[in-house]
């Protein structure tokens, strides 16, 4: 978890400096104007996080497998150091072995598993570190890393069906582009050259088109390319900043389409991971600020906090979220009812269970609907490449046509 340095000033006009580890900078501000400070400066402190061997990241898969694994052995009664060493021995992914063999290192020397967790925030984030510390405050780890397994499962399963249902149509979209390329590129030069030794001088309006698309992909494609590059490139940047996240997280939300899968995504994720937290027995508070962080939308992140906020005041948790317009009538009530019957967890369980098959439904859907759009977009545009192909050569006959009667 990343940590920060910070300068506030509290109530007396006092500047108060101090550091701090939050999710994110948006939300230890939040945590510090609740505590009636006024915030002056927020900067990150560079993480000194210790370098270990091997190369590309970790798949939750593989975390998964790891917190089944560490769950049962620490329910047969394996000892935690022994757990780790076993664990490392197993480990396919060379980097994951080396940040093992370093955690069993530093519980060895008398650390808690949760806090050499904290040494590696880019592979366990906040939700891993306080379920693990929230089962060795409990005496209940072995419960813990299996919701974590289980979590992770679901979570990786979610990932897996969007992106499944993604590749048909990435597919199809990169096979109509190259044979628009390839059209582009080699076919109509070769009928340009027809068409200029039969001394045709003027063309139809959309083959001079067709022409003069050609004739920039063949001389000037690397503007093309260029211009892709900067592009992406931009969008990536833009995305970094405060303003740019916000504005492309409010357009996730409200895109035609995707915009409804995306929002159905996030609150399958809003819900599974505050239940699996609730049920590991972290408090609400607590809970609501990794849930806030955990969603990757700052929109629906912002509403969260504010809720947050006024549960931390004596409200409800269902009235703030029914106020942000974010959650449907249905997610309040099921939460309003966890609430008021003490089994909140397990209703927000359900909630992710009925958004999760929303989610299938919606993504089975949308690969219908777009396979005959793909089709019929690439059709429409290789009729336009052949029917432009084909009008000077029927000018060409007519011509020959006339002149034959006369």
């Amino acid at each position: 978890m990343p940590n920060y340095s910070y300068t506030v000033r509290d109530a007396t006009g006092q500047v108060i400096p101090g550091t701090s580890e939050a999710e994110n900078e948006e939300i230890l501000r939040k945590r510090l104007t609740e505590n009636n400070f006024t915030v002056i400066e927020i900067k990150q402190i560079k993480s000194a996080q210790k370098r270990v061997g091997g190369y590309g990241g970790i798949k939750k898969s593989d975390l998964s497998v790891m917190c089944r694994q560490f769950s049962t052995m620490i329910d047969a009664g394996v000892t935690l150091v022994r757990c780790l060493n076993v664990l490392a021995e197993q480990a396919t992914n060379p980097r994951l072995k080396a940040i093992l063999t370093d955690i069993q290192t530093e519980v060895e020397a008398g650390n808690t598993l949760s806090r050499a967790l904290e040494k590696y925030p880019s592979i366990f984030d906040r939700l891993f570190v306080g379920l693990v510390n929230a089962g060795e405050v409990g005496g209940a780890l072995e419960e813990s890393l299996q919701r974590l397994s289980q979590f992770l499962e679901k979570d990786v399963e979610l990932r897996r069906k969007v992106k499944s249902a993604m590749t048909y149509p990435i597919i199809i979209m990169c096979f109509a582009t190259m044979v628009v390329v390839g059209l582009m590129t080699f076919v109509l030069p070769k009928f340009m050259g027809l068409f200029k030794d039969l001394g045709m001088k003027d063309l139809p309006g959309p083959t001079a088109l067709l022409q003069s698309c050609s004739n920039f992909l063949l001389a000037k494609w690397y503007w093309m390319v260029l211009f892709v590059i900067i592009f992406v490139v931009a969008i990536k940047l833009f995305g970094k900043t405060k303003v740019g996240r916000r504005i492309m997280d409010r357009f996730k939300l409200k895109a035609p389409v995707f915009g409804t899968l995306n929002h159905k995504i996030a609150l399958a994720r809003f819900a599974r991971t505050l239940s699996t937290l609730l049920s590991s027995g972290v408090g609400i508070l607590q809970a609501m600020e990794t849930v806030a962080g955990a969603v990757s939308n700052d929109i629906i992140s912002d509403a969260i906090l504010e809720a947050r906020a006024r549960i931390r005041e004596g409200d409800k948790i269902g009235e703030p979220l029914a106020r942000s317009k974010l959650f449907p009538p249905m997610v309040v009530q099921m939460v309003t009812i966890g609430e008021e019957s003490g089994s909140l967890d397990p209703m927000l369980a359900k909630v992710a269970d009925f958004y999760e098959d929303e989610v299938d439904a919606a993504l089975a859907s949308l690969t219908s609907a777009i396979e005959p759009v793909l089709i019929v977009g690439l059709g429409f545009v290789v009729g336009f490449i052949v029917i432009s192909l084909f009008l000077p050569l029927v000018a060409i006959i007519q011509n020959l046509s006339g002149g034959g009667g006369t």
